[in-house]
């Protein structure tokens, strides 16, 4: 009988990430999206920016989406997107890494996003089940988020113990626990690190129980039966 478990946890979005430049007035340095596209139209050549508010002195800054680009390339829909404001294209371009990098300027995600366990699952008791676990993690927004920190989280315990419990093989992870990413991806949650990466049975580490003194002829080596030893002749 199959006794494997899943379980799926979703990144979602909580806040836009902020938008980290000089603002020209000020000597603030950190914008948040306004909400707002402005599009200008010169016969058939279109520009289109996104706005930011300076979130010291407020004053409203453009970061170029489209420049001088012909109204028959872009998709009607997106233009109508465009002009209404649409929430779903000003989070879009608002958490844009390309456009970041085109503009000079970067994202902070600090407070964008918060991590959804399975309904129902009670994630505090995971590790007390006899059945591995295996976790598909999705991410509704391309926020940076370090692995170790998703565990923390979820699991409900510290960094110490996640990382203690990657080195002795009880959670299995597709890239290192300091490692960032903003993919999706799954890792699978062992009673007692019971399988290797391959699949196969790992060795059962040996407890710390007093030493039993042997017997003549025997042998005594832990996590292995005894074998009589002949005497020689």
């Amino acid at each position: 009988m199959n006794t494997a478990r899943k379980a799926r946890w979703a990144v979602r979005q909580s806040a836009l990430p902020t938008v980290v430049k000089p603002c020209l007035s000020c000597t603030g340095t950190r914008h948040r999206p306004s909400g707002k596209f402005r599009v200008n139209a010169s016969g058939k050549l279109l520009d289109v920016w996104l706005l930011l508010n300076c979130a010291l002195c407020d004053r409203t800054s453009k970061v170029p989406v489209h420049e001088r680009t012909h109204v028959s390339s872009l998709d009607p829909a997106r233009l109508v997107a465009y002009e209404s404001n649409a929430r779903a294209a000003v989070g879009e371009w608002a958490m844009s890494a390309s456009l970041a990098a085109k503009n000079g300027y970067r994202l902070d995600w600090t407070g964008t996003w918060r991590l959804q366990a399975e309904a129902g699952l009670d994630i505090p008791h995971v590790l007390d089940a006899s059945a591995p676990l295996t976790v598909s993690v999705r991410f509704e927004l391309p926020a940076p988020v370090r692995v170790e920190r998703l565990l923390m989280i979820g699991l409900g315990t510290s960094r110490t113990e996640v990382r203690r419990m990657v080195a002795d093989g009880r959670i299995r992870l597709p890239s290192a626990p300091g490692a960032k990413t903003h993919r999706d991806f799954e890792f699978r949650i062992e009673r007692d690190g019971a399988v290797d990466v391959a699949g196969h049975p790992t060795v059962p580490v040996a407890r710390s129980e007093p030493r039993k003194r042997s017997s003549p002829g025997r042998v005594a080596v832990f996590g292995v039966r005894p074998r009589v030893l002949s005497p020689a002749p």
